[in-house]
C-alpha cells in the first residue's frame, strides 16, 4: 500500500536528538530558541513561539487576542476539528461560514453576513496547503475591527505573491508527523507584534517571565528540545520537501483528466499538504477501488464541523452546502516527497481507472 503520508527521517534527525539527550537540557532550552528563530526566518515573520501542538497554537493565539466567553469567532466548517474546538476551549462560540467550492477555503463573500456585535476574530484555514483569500478576509477584518488568526497548520511555506501564510496576521502551524515538516509533535505561533509575542510566551509557560514569578494565568504548552531538534533538521530540507510536493502535484495535474484536480490562482503558491481531487461518481466506491489496488488515499474531511456530534449537541443546525458537498466528493491522494517515480505512475494509472 502506498501510504497517504510518510515522514522523512534520517541521520540528521537522529544525531540532533542524541545531541539534545547528551546536553541534559530537554525542555525550553537553546534548541527550541534556535528552532523558533529559524522558522521565523524561513517564513518571514518577526517572532515565532514554539508550543506543544497545532491545537495549543490556536488556543494560545485566541487567548493572546483576548477572545473568551461570550465572543464569536468566524471560521470554516471544512477543516480538522481542532480549528473549531480551540474556540470552544477559550469559552467562545465558533460561527461557521461556507467554503468556496473550488479552493475548499472559507468564502470571504459570505463572512460579512455572519458578523454580529459579539464577533471578535476570524480564523481562515489554509486547507490542504492552499492559501485562503487573505485580501478579501483582511479587508473585512480591518473594516470591522476584527482579529485574524491564520490556521496554517497544513500550509508551511504557502504564499500569496511571495508573502507566506502566517505572516498576514497571527499564524498557527502544526508539526504533527504527517505535516510538510515535522517535529514529531508540536506547533508554533508566528506574529510581527512584539507585545503579542511576549504575551504568547507568558501564556505557554505558566505566565512566568522569571522562574517561580507568575504574572498571569498560563499553561504548560511548551515544546521540548528533543522535538525542536527534529524540527531544525527538517528545516534544513524544507525547500527540498516543498519542491518535491509541488513537482508531484504537477505530475498528477498532467496525468489526471477523469477527476477534478486542485485549482491554483495566479500568484498563489500551493504546497500540497494534500493533493485533493473530486470524483464525478460514487466517491466511496472510488476510494475502495483505490485501496484495493494499493493506493492509500484518504478523505479529509468526511464530516464537516457543523455536522459533528459535539456541535449538533451544542445546537448547531447550519446549512453549508459547499462544505457538505466537498465532504461527500473529495479524495486526497499521496503526494508526499518520499514517493518514487514508479509510485507516482501507479497512483495516476489507478486514478485513471476509477
Amino acid at each position: 500500500m502506498i501510504p497517504i503520508a510518510k515522514p522523512l527521517m534520517g541521520d540528521a534527525e537522529k544525531k540532533a536528538i542524541i545531541a539534545v539527550l547528551d546536553s541534559g537540557v530537554l525542555a525550553q532550552g537553546a534548541v527550541v530558541e534556535q528552532f523558533e528563530k529559524d522558522f521565523a526566518a524561513a517564513i518571514g515573520a518577526r517572532h515565532a513561539i514554539a508550543v506543544s501542538s497545532g491545537t495549543t497554537a490556536l488556543h494560545l493565539a485566541l487567548l493572546a487576542h483576548g477572545v473568551g466567553p461570550g465572543d464569536e469567532v468566524i471560521t470554516s466548517p471544512h477543516t480538522f476539528i481542532a480549528t473549531g474546538n480551540a474556540v470552544l476551549h477559550v469559552g467562545a462560540r465558533p460561527v461557521f461560514v461556507d467554503i468556496d467550492g473550488e479552493t475548499y477555503n472559507i468564502d470571504p463573500s459570505l463572512i460579512e453576513e455572519k458578523i454580529t456585535a459579539r464577533t471578535k476574530a476570524i480564523i481562515p484555514v489554509h486547507l490542504y496547503g492552499y492559501p485562503a483569500d487573505m485580501s478579501g478576509i483582511m479587508d473585512i477584518a480591518e473594516r470591522r475591527g476584527l482579529a485574524i488568526i491564520e490556521d496554517a497548520c497544513q500550509a508551511h511555506g504557502a504564499s500569496i505573491h511571495g508573502k507566506c501564510v502566517g505572516t498576514f496576521s497571527t499564524g498557527c502551524f502544526s508539526f504533527y508527523p504527517t505535516k510538510n515538516i515535522t517535529t514529531g509533535e508540536g506547533g508554533i505561533v508566528t506574529t510581527d507584534d512584539d507585545a503579542l509575542a511576549e504575551r504568547l510566551r507568558l501564556l505557554r509557560n505558566h505566565g512566568q517571565r522569571q522562574r517561580y514569578y507568575h504574572d498571569i494565568l498560563g499553561y504548560n504548552f511548551r515544546m521540548s528540545d528533543v522535538h525542536a531538534a527534529i524540527g531544525l533538521a527538517q528545516l534544513s530540507r524544507f525547500e527540498e520537501f516543498t519542491q518535491k510536493r509541488i513537482a508531484n502535484a504537477a505530475f498528477f495535474d498532467s496525468r489526471l483528466s477523469n477527476v477534478i484536480t486542485p485549482k491554483v490562482a495566479p500568484g498563489f503558491k500551493h504546497v500540497y499538504h494534500q493533493y485533493t481531487i473530486r470524483v464525478k461518481g460514487n466517491r466511496d466506491a472510488a476510494l475502495a477501488q483505490l485501496h484495493a489496488n494499493g493506493i492509500g488515499a484518504g478523505i479529509y474531511y468526511p464530516v464537516p464541523l457543523h455536522k459533528q456530534k459535539i456541535y449538533l449537541d451544542l445546537g448547531y443546525r447550519d446549512d453549508l452546502p459547499q462544505a457538505e458537498k466537498a465532504a461527500a466528493e473529495t479524495i486526497s491522494l499521496p503526494v508526499h516527497p518520499a514517493l518514487t517515480d514508479e509510485e507516482l505512475e501507479k497512483i495516476a494509472r489507478e486514478v485513471g481507472r476509477v
